[in-house]
């Protein structure tokens, strides 16, 4: 054999070969009579893992009693949409063909009619006169024979100077002139009458008449003017008495007339309710008693009596007010009345009736 020959190291050396795989372990030896252990039991579940949805038994399976499609199910028929023998009624003959002469023109039609559109004899032109003026139209009518001529009216006529019944110009202005002072003159005495019907009125019912003399206790004594109940008498600063102390029922001050002498107490309480109590001393006249009745009578918050105690003729007695009269003509007895009636109560809507009417 010859020397082998040297390796070029241009020339690549040939692939080695793969290594074989290794061979798989020997399988360990069971002993006999040694019972092989089970392979060990799926891993546990890891966490946050979730099962899949288990399908729900019977689900995709064909429901018991379900029927397959007939065979030729949508097919057509036979004959369906065509038509039938019979089937709607007949065209009658001559349906739908053109009539004889249909759509022809008719001899003469669309043709122009004898003198149609031709202007008539006469007709536009103007009618003689038409849009001429008038005689006389427009213009004013002539003024009448001597209508405005100097002389006119003329002598004689209604209304002409110097005829009987045509007043002047002065005797017209005469008569505005009387009758603006026969309006003036009405006028005043219509004034004149009515004040003096007003002073007659307010002299005949005392109006205006002056209370200077009336007594104000409730300036100069409001300590006697205590409006309590009391059961006993009481002994009044000013006779008859114009308030204070009182018992408790009032006595019935509706227009009442009294003809004996009343308790004061009970009088008292009917001041407070807003009456003016009269009264007069037994010496008073049967007229001027009879003058303050007429005053009394029928009058709401007013009562009369007489009162032997008192020093003068004629008392008037308002809730803190007293007034003393000499006469029943005085006109300040009315005054009084009109001034101090229910105004003058301490009590105001208390009732005057439903008291007391007894006497002494």
């Amino acid at each position: 054999m010859g020397n082998p020959e040297p390796p070029n190291p241009q020339q690549p050396a040939p692939p080695s070969e793969p290594p074989p795989p290794p061979a798989p372990a020997p399988a360990p030896a069971q002993e006999s009579g040694t019972p092989v252990s089970p392979p060990p039991g799926p891993l546990p579940p890891q966490p946050g893992y979730v099962p899949p949805p288990q399908p729900t038994p019977g689900y995709g399976q064909p429901h018991p009693g379900y029927a397959p499609p007939q065979q030729d199910y949508g097919q057509p028929q036979p004959g369906y949409g065509q038509p039938q023998p019979g089937y709607g009624p007949a065209p009658q003959p001559g349906y739908g063909q053109p009539q004889p002469g249909y759509g022809q023109p008719q001899p003469g039609y669309g043709q122009p009619q004898p003198g149609y559109g031709q202007p008539q004899q006469g007709y536009g032109q103007p009618q003689p006169g038409y849009g001429q003026p008038q005689q006389g139209y427009g213009q004013p009518p002539a003024p009448s024979p001597g209508y405005g001529q100097p002389g006119y009216p003329y002598p004689g006529a209604p209304g002409a100077p110097g005829v009987p019944g045509t007043p002047s110009v002065p005797a017209r202005r005469t008569g505005l002139i009387i009758g603006i002072v026969a309006g003036a003159a009405a006028l005043l005495l219509l004034l004149v009458c009515g004040i003096g019907g007003l002073v007659w009125y307010r002299s005949s019912n005392g109006a205006g008449a002056d209370l200077s003399d009336v007594v104000n206790y409730r300036e100069s004594n409001p300590g006697a003017l205590t409006p309590d109940h009391v059961q006993e008498p009481v002994s009044y600063p000013m006779i008859p008495p114009a308030g204070g102390p009182h018992f408790q029922q009032w006595q019935n001050c509706n227009g009442d007339v009294y003809t004996a002498p009343i308790v004061d107490e009970n009088a008292v309480h009917s001041l407070e309710h807003g009456a003016v109590w009269i009264t007069y001393s037994p010496g008073l006249t049967a007229a001027g008693v009879e003058r303050l009745a007429e005053r009394v009578r029928g009058q709401s918050h007013m009562m009369l009596s007489p009162h032997p105690a008192q020093n003068t003729p004629i008392s008037l007695q308002a809730w803190g007010y007293q007034l003393a009269v000499e006469d029943a003509d005085d006109e300040r007895i009315d005054e009084f009345i009109r001034t101090y009636r229910e105004t003058a109560a301490i009590e105001p809507g208390a009732p005057c009736g439903g008291g007391i009417t007894t006497t002494q």
